[in-house]
């Protein structure tokens, strides 16, 4: 079972990091806001569909409407930064950055969570923070604002997971996923007038398909975790750096410098660390990295720990 869980977590990171490179050819011509309102559109029906099927009795106004709120901003802020992120940087450059937020879910996890992070985590959570030094080596490379994008992007990722964390047995799935849906769609609908560009059909096709690879990478990471432990499906987000590789040098025409490929390394180690730690048992009483298995860069597709907490009956 864990075999079968394992590839189609690798599965689900290849057709995430497939959605990305649509992202990364559209964002050429589009704004972030065009491109997240056009995909949010379109991911409307299918999440729709899916909810359907959702018989949990209950109304749409969240139980914790303030965590509902901040994830809700997170999320849309998240959306945009992560959109503008792949569209300036090298792919590359831009997971080996996200793949910071375990490390920043770790460190969140003791004001909202009340957990407690011993030594080893927290050393594991300072070398990740230095294999991000790495990757963006300040001093020799100009910083820009797709770097910042991708950090916020972590960032934000990591806030919009441990809130799920605190209030999802309590929420409502649909709510989960409406709520940042429709404040995308209205408030990226809202800013892309000030940079819209007529979108020809070849490219609204393109638009369409990050909204149905983003659904399907979900759905793909519903079935590995149903297969498998999350210990071992977790680690398989890091095979995007793969897929991000070779996508780019083919696509794009970019290469992976050795600082980047040097810093996602430290980066993954550290990552992986806290992964298997967590899944040792009694290290941790929340673990809200084992727990976070929507991916942050997604961020119009819906939430698959929601989705698994109504299938489990919790």
């Amino acid at each position: 079972m864990n075999l079968t869980g394992a590839l189609y977590g690798l599965l689900a990171f290849g057709v995430f990091a497939t959605h990305d490179v649509f992202i990364k050819y559209l964002g050429g011509a589009y704004s972030p806001f065009q491109m997240v309102f056009f995909a949010t559109l379109f991911s409307f029906p299918l999440v729709t569909l899916m909810l359907m099927q959702d018989k949990t009795e209950g109304h749409l106004r969240p139980v914790h409407p303030w965590w509902t709120a901040l994830r809700t901003l997170t999320s849309t802020c998240n959306a945009l930064c992560v959109f503008y992120a792949f569209t300036v940087l090298p792919l590359a450059q831009v997971y080996a950055i996200l793949f910071a937020m375990p490390l920043l879910i770790t460190v969140l996890s003791i004001p909202v969570l009340g957990e407690k992070v011993g030594i080893h985590r927290w050393i594991a959570v300072v070398v990740g923070l230095v294999g991000v030094i790495v990757v963006l080596r300040p001093g020799s490379t100009e910083l820009s604002l797709g770097h910042a994008a991708a950090l916020a992007s972590a960032g934000l990722g990591a806030v919009a997971s441990i809130i799920v964390r605190k209030v999802g047995r309590e929420e409502r799935s649909v709510v989960m996923m409406l709520y940042p849906m429709v404040a995308n769609f209205v408030v990226m609908g809202a800013l892309m007038g000030l940079t819209y560009q007529p979108v020809p059909l070849p490219d609204l096709g393109g638009m369409a398909a990050i909204a149905a690879l983003g659904f399907t990478g979900g759905l793909c990471l519903v079935m590995a975790y149903r297969n498998a432990e999350a210990a071992i499906v977790a680690p398989m987000q890091y095979s995007q750096i793969i897929w991000a590789t070779i996508f780019g040098y083919l696509l794009f025409g970019e290469t992976l410098d050795g600082a980047t490929l040097a810093g996602a390394g430290i980066i993954i180690c550290s990552g992986l660390y806290i992964v298997f730690r967590e899944a040792q048992g009694g290290q941790s009483e929340n673990t809200p990295v084992l727990r976070n298995r929507s991916r942050a860069s997604s961020a119009i597709s819906f939430r698959v720990s929601t989705l698994l907490r109504r299938d489990n009956g919790e």
